[in-house]
């Protein structure tokens, strides 16, 4: 924590001028370099590029304009310059002049301010739009650049942090546990408590809770740069302007939000972000980014121009046929042309800088279908982008986890491009959701499901640990909404209840909402924990959605986008409320620990697990309702498991299968019962004694063959 607290000698910036040299054209983007600083961008189509120092991050003219030369600051398609006496804390920008013929391709404007594609922080004001970087007609060159009303800049950084000892974790992936959060919902309610709320710094303070509940990776939503201010929908309930709270609208790769740093010194969300990370994995918790490559901020032709689109518009985007429009299968008004060579390697160091440089151990690509469409969009059988992050030397050790789909039609879950490449499983979550909703018919999806989903992976050499395994997610409900609204409730985000998926798979069991009939929360509380049981007991990779262990809602908004508030924060008062719950979820992971036969890397073996209906017979996968599994294990996996499921309305007897030589059942797990007798202790499970078991209605039991006494 020393280097996120001591201040930093940031280097001066003062007049006269600094003197500079021919520089250098790799690597790219800014790098200290001999006593200075070396700055190298990319821009095929540019016919002049003028680099600007400002005085510091508050100033909005630069005290210092340099246009490169082309004879002597240009390698190819790279502009490059070494600033001499320069160093960190040096806060820049770039203006770009070339063709502006948007019928070719080509938005150049030498009036636009850019930023580095290659930047590793950004100075932002606290409140800025994107007004002053839109259209505002053909540019010429002599035109002075419109300076918006506050400047987002470049802040030079440099490597300094403290990491000790600190190296990536290798868990296995049968030891993940994924915590899908947000960096501010995750601390900024005032429950939460800390100095840091809603920070990288405010993560460490719940360390020590994940780390008792059992959680080995947490996975982050989208943290590299983008603004917050750019949604200009109105709630109509408060008149409040919305904001774009999730950050799905990257402006900068390379560089952290900095709106979830301190804001003591420039940069310092650098530095707090790798203190988080440190953090973490001293606890033994891994680092996962929600990653958003599929599209940029800039939106569509109508959109601002930030970067790409001034520095080589044509190369960057997928283009129409029309080259003036952007083809949009990311459905935010643009998509980036992923497997363009200087794209796809531009995509690559990224993914290097924030393994090597920020000792992230995985990622999460948003919309990963886009990452497998070529030049013109068409989905091809070996993408080169997914196959060069596969195989890439550096990124070799890292989780990679796709979300198979996106705007454009592709839904590739279970045929990804790769064995490396997990996926968020959709089939999952529906299927689960819609078994314990009692729809008819799902008993084999259900069993599928639980065998790690060999229907959806095992035709393309895939296991178990390629499907992510989760039944709510940021983008939906959240658990306790799933099972107390049949519909969405998104009236506060200022679309009329127009956005947000209808087909939620969700039930209410007598009223929508929140209500004090007991009956009906006794049975949401066991959906809650039947969804639970259920995912922490399938093969695969379980991730959970960030509160659900202790009943957070988001009041039925099922696309909470925008709420940058109550909504979507975390209300640690819960903890105290819902405590029962929080140990039922607790106590499920270390079951599921303590036994390995769950969370294996294989599929079951026909031998490996058999199935039956209550009267102990085969299955009618498409009639049943209610099914149990008897699954067989070897000596190094633990005592055998029996599981029975019932989404019926009403209480179920099964005859139980005969438990090993030597051996009886002894109910571990069952999701009608009270506290403790929910989920056991080691050692303080039910015997059964009978040759048969009722099973209570819409609940779950889990079993475990221990020898007799």
């Amino acid at each position: 924590m020393k280097s996120v607290e001591r201040a930093l000698d940031l280097v001066p910036v003062k007049k006269p001028v600094f003197s500079y040299c021919a520089g250098s054209p790799l690597p790219h983007g800014v790098h200290l370099h001999k006593g200075g600083v070396n700055f190298a961008l990319f821009s095929r189509h540019a016919t002049r590029v003028w680099l600007l120092l400002f005085e510091d991050i508050h100033a909005t003219e630069p005290f210092q304009t340099i246009e490169l030369d082309p004879r002597h600051h240009k390698t190819g398609d790279m502009w490059h310059i070494c600033i001499e006496g320069a160093g960190r804390g040096l806060v820049y920008a770039y203006r770009v002049d070339g063709p502006n013929a948007p019928e070719h391709g080509h938005r150049f404007d030498s009036r636009r301010i850019l930023l580095d594609p290659y930047a590793t922080a950004l100075a932002s004001p606290p409140c800025w739009d994107f007004s002053g970087f839109c259209s505002t007609g053909a540019p010429t060159a002599d035109d002075p650049p419109p300076h918006p009303p506050a400047i987002v800049k470049n802040v030079v950084t440099a490597n300094g942090f403290d990491w000790e000892d600190d190296r990536p974790l290798y868990h296995p992936w049968s030891d993940l546990v994924i915590y899908e959060t947000h960096v501010r919902g995750l601390t900024m309610h005032p429950s939460s408590g800390g100095k840091f709320r809603g920070s990288y710094l405010g993560v460490i303070d719940k360390i020590p809770y994940l780390k008792r509940l059992g959680i080995t990776a947490v996975e982050f939503m989208p943290l590299q740069e983008f603004n917050p201010h750019e949604n200009t929908l109105v709630n109509p309930e408060t008149g409040e302007r919305l904001k774009n709270y999730w950050g799905y609208n990257t402006i900068a790769f390379f560089a952290p939000y900095e709106g979830y740093g301190s804001r003591l010194y420039p940069g310092c969300q650098v530095d707090e972000f790798k203190a988080m990370v440190k953090a973490l994995h001293k606890a033994g918790i891994e680092v996962l980014l929600d990653v958003v490559f599929n599209h940029t901020a800039e939106g569509d032709e109508t959109g601002p121009t930030l970067n790409f689109r001034g520095l080589d518009n044509s190369i960057y985007y997928i283009l129409e046929e029309d080259k003036r429009r952007y083809k949009n299968y990311s459905g935010c008004g643009n998509t980036m042309n992923c497997n363009h060579p200087v794209v796809r390697n531009y995509i690559l160091d990224c993914l290097r800088y924030w393994v090597v440089e920020m000792h992230v151990d995985g990622f999460r690509f948003d919309l990963a279908s886009i990452l497998g469409r070529d030049r013109n969009g068409q989905l091809v059988p070996n993408p080169p982008l997914l196959e060069q992050i596969a195989e890439d030397p550096i990124l070799r050790d890292v989780k990679l986890i796709a979300e198979a789909w996106d705007a454009g039609g592709a839904y590739l879950v279970g045929r990804f491009p790769g064995e490396r490449w997990s996926e968020w499983n959709g089939h999952y979550r529906d299927d689960v959701r819609r078994y314990w909703r009692g729809d008819p018919g799902m008993a084999g999806a259900l069993a599928s499901r639980l065998c790690g989903s060999a229907d959806v992976y095992e035709h393309s050499g895939k296991a178990p640990v390629n499907s992510i395994n989760f039944v709510t997610c940021h983008d939906g409900f959240t658990l306790n909404d799933l099972v107390s609204y049949e519909r969405k409730h998104n009236f506060a985000n200022g679309e009329n209840n127009r956005d947000g998926c209808n087909c939620n798979y969700s039930a209410n069991y007598g009223w929508e909402g929140p209500t004090d009939d007991p009956t009906i929360n006794r049975i949401r509380l066991r959906q809650m924990k039947n969804f639970m049981a259920t995912l922490l007991v399938s093969r695969g990779v379980p991730m959970i959605l960030g509160g659900d262990e202790f009943c957070r809602t988001q009041r039925g908004n099922n696309n909470a986008y925008c709420q940058d508030n109550e909504i979507s924060w975390y209300d640690w008062t819960l903890v105290e409320k819902n405590r029962d719950f929080l140990e039922f979820v607790r106590g499920m992971i270390a079951f599921r620990r303590r036994h390995p036969v769950l969370s294996r890397e294989k599929f079951y073996r026909p031998e490996d697990v058999s199935w039956f209906n209550p009267a102990g017979l085969i299955p009618d996968w498409h009639g049943d309702t209610a099914i149990g599994s008897h699954i067989h294990v070897r000596d190094e996996e633990g005592p055998e498991l029996c599981l029975l499921f019932n989404a019926h309305p009403h209480p179920v007897s099964f005859v139980l299968p005969a438990p090993p030589q030597g051996c009886r059942w002894f109910k571990m797990v069952d999701t009608d019962a009270a506290p403790p007798f929910d989920v056991c202790q080691p050692g303080h499970g039910v015997p059964q004694q009978e040759p048969s078991l009722w099973v209570q209605d819409r609940s779950m039991v889990v079993l475990v063959a221990e020898p007799s006494a």
